[in-house]
């Protein structure tokens, strides 16, 4: 068959004009920082009217905002489908994106009479030519194995093999009914995993969205009543991570995966046009949502009350939530998982380990078994190659994986403990202790919010340009961050060692602090503030600092600190709390601070003195405050140990309870008065 490698390029190709009624210019939405409707069906049905008027983004995703045109009445932008069809068929990464919006339109709207027969062929013959798993022939460069592809993948193998259970799909050579087969266990494996322990892409504001298409796909499509039911919980819980880590529309909190457009600017979240149809708050950007579509067109989900009642309880004096996600390799026989089979080695890589030394000769067998050496994405092996062949042979692999373990795993996300603290004003978000010292990819380790682009973070950037990570996606150092509910500490040792991944090139740390998105700011003694609405941010770099002066996006809003070792301080305030403005600054700038080395002791106004040191336990006035250990959820609305079996959420009147074996999902509203 004919081998084609994907390309960079996410965009789709249209070759099929539009038709005469087809939307041609933009009507932007605006950014509500407050529910913008009060209940769900009015945000659905705005949702959809906002989607009619606006001509449909040329990306991945874009059938899927074509199918809520056809449900609002409007017509169909048949060139859109061909091209996703195009694009499906090239085998292209994020192809899998695509072919959900494909599964859904035969599925939901397969008798639309908006929809040519020949369209809905070539939709099944594309269908079942596809390539659906690393196992299945071809070469390619599609990515499977992270955690949102293993999901869209099986489940798309799945629901296409019961949409044609007799038919043999071309290039695997099974029916459907064997490719069903084939990927239950993946899906029920997947979601078993992700209720009971979270998601290794934790709090993903990218890659939530893409979970959340497949998940509606099983609610929707699915015919087999235990994985309906499970993927409707584990969305319940998915809707659950992004009400209790998010401020008014902004998904600001730590991530597992992020991107540098994502954290700058809350328009470009893959779940703001989520969030705000779910919640209320947000804007409906299209930029790189997916969820919210399936999620006005779903058949058979609709977000539970409660969890809107957590998003939306805004004025709460303080919410901490301590949440913990992920698992640990050395832990993996716990969750059924070994090291000498593919199927677990697949459900190993959702936490990206490639070259961890647990799992590195699982890997290797799988490249060669998957002719992953021909896969873009995995180019950096490719360039050591014959060395890797010669280690394998000579049983060296695991040793040389321990020794440049800090290089070779920064994918790598094992467990996390996050803690979230919100007011009506801020929210601070960090995972705690996390991996300090290993190169970092793609996780964002900490940030405080104060509105939709008003928001504060740090990295240490390896190098100017490239894939992540990069200047401002991840970190070449991951640091060593500690919050205690508005405060975070957060230190960086840049170290001169040897790679095989990413080179570590800069000598630097910085912040992104934009200060023409805050309402006020004040530099002074070494602090810089800033004002939003009425809440406050103060930080510091025990490093100087200087700002940005080059022309670009980053001129006056990135603050950097040259340096091989720093330690920024982060404390947030409000006006019912601290006073005015001035106070805050006054009493922040008179506070002790020491810094020696990367030891840290921060005489905090609001929470007494706190020490922190590369080594060693955070200290509050003296006592140990616990970095991890956090259970499942703890928080105002949810208490649940880890690993979870139940789940328990309630909030002022609303309920949500979920338990998992044997399966359980009650939803608990009050009654209203005639």
């Amino acid at each position: 068959m004919t081998t084609v490698h994907a390309s960079p390029d996410y965009r789709l190709r249209v070759e099929h004009p539009a038709p005469d009624d087809y939307p041609r210019q933009p009507n932007p939405d605006s950014f509500a920082n407050t529910p913008f409707l009060p209940t769900y069906p009015q945000r659905r049905q705005a949702y959809i009217e906002h989607v009619r008027r606006n001509p449909t983004p040329e990306n991945t995703k874009a059938v899927y905002y074509e199918l809520v045109r056809l449900q609002a009445g409007g017509s169909l932008h048949a060139g859109l489908v061909h091209a996703a069809l195009d694009y499906i068929q090239a085998r292209k990464d994020c192809a899998d994106f695509a072919l959900h919006s494909i599964l859904r339109m035969l599925y939901q709207f397969g008798g639309h009479p908006a929809i040519p027969p020949s369209l809905l062929q070539r939709a099944e013959d594309t269908l079942l030519a596809f390539k659906y798993w690393p196992d299945e022939p071809g070469v390619d460069s599609l990515c499977t194995w992270t955690e949102n592809h293993q999901i869209l993948f099986a489940s798309g193998a799945y629901l296409a093999g019961q949409l044609f259970p007799a038919r043999i799909f071309t290039n695997s050579g099974r029916n459907g009914l064997e490719m069903m087969a084939r990927n239950r266990p993946r899906i029920l494996r997947w979601l078993d995993l992700r209720f009971r322990t979270g998601f290794s892409e934790w709090l993903s504001h990218v890659y939530y969205d893409e979970d959340m298409a497949a998940l509606l796909s099983l609610v929707d499509f699915c015919q087999d009543a235990l994985i309906q039911e499970q993927a409707r919980c584990v969305l319940d819980l998915l809707l659950l991570d992004m009400a209790v880590n998010s401020f008014r529309g902004v998904f600001g909190s730590t991530h597992g995966r992020s991107y540098e457009n994502t954290k700058k600017w809350a328009a470009n979240e893959g779940t703001t046009d989520t969030q705000k149809l779910a919640f209320g708050m947000g804007v409906f950007s299209a930029f790189d949502n997916m969820g919210a579509a399936c999620l006005a067109l779903s058949l058979n989900y609709q977000p539970p009350a409660v969890l809107e009642t957590i998003a939306n309880d805004l004025q709460r004096p303080e919410m901490l939530n301590r949440q913990r996600m992920g698992i640990r390799l050395a832990e993996a026989g716990q969750w059924g998982l070994g090291f000498d089979n593919f199927e677990d080695g697949m459900a190993l890589l959702s936490l990206e380990a490639y070259a961890h030394p647990l799992t590195i000769n699982l890997v290797m067998n799988m490249f060669d078994a998957y002719n992953w050496w021909e896969n873009r994405f995995f180019s950096p092996f490719q360039r050591y190659r014959s060395l890797l062949g010669f280690l394998r042979r000579s049983g060296l692999t695991r040793p040389l994986a321990r020794w440049m373990e800090y290089d070779l795993c920064r994918n790598t996300r094992e467990q996390v403990n996050i803690l979230t603290y919100r007011t009506p004003d801020y929210m601070l978000s960090s995972a705690q202790d996390y991996r300090k010292g290993y190169g970092g990819d793609q996780q964002h380790i900490w940030q405080a919010t104060l509105g939709p682009d008003a928001v504060c973070f740090t990295t240490q950037p390896p190098r100017r340009e490239g894939v992540s990570p990069n200047y401002w996606t991840g970190s070449g150092y991951l640091p060593r961050a500690a919050q205690v509910k508005n405060v975070v500490i957060v230190l960086y040792h840049i170290e001169d060692r040897p790679a095989l991944y990413v080179r570590n090139q800069l000598r630097l740390t910085h912040a992104w602090l934009p200060r023409d998105r805050f309402d006020e700011f004040v530099e002074r003694q070494g602090w810089y503030f800033a004002r939003q609405g009425e809440g406050y941010l103060a930080l510091h770099s025990h490093q100087p600092t200087h700002w940005q002066e080059q022309p670009g996006e980053d001129q006056g809003r990135e603050l950097i600190a040259p340096g091989t070792r720093n330690a920024w301080i982060c404390e947030l305030g409000r006006r019912q709390v601290d006073g005015e403005f001035a106070d805050f600054i006054q009493r922040i700038c008179a506070a002790e601070l020491s810094c020696e080395g990367l030891w840290v002791s921060y005489q905090s106004p609001s929470q007494g003195r706190l020490e922190f040191d590369w080594q060693g336990p955070l200290r509050q006035n003296g006592v140990v405050v616990p970095l991890d250990g956090y259970p499942r959820y703890e928080n105002p609305y949810v208490s649940s140990s880890f690993p979870a079996r139940e789940i328990q959420v309630a909030a002022n009147s609303h309920a949500l309870s979920l338990a998992w074996s044997p399966l359980r999902r009650e939803i608990v509203e009050p009654e209203v008065e005639d």
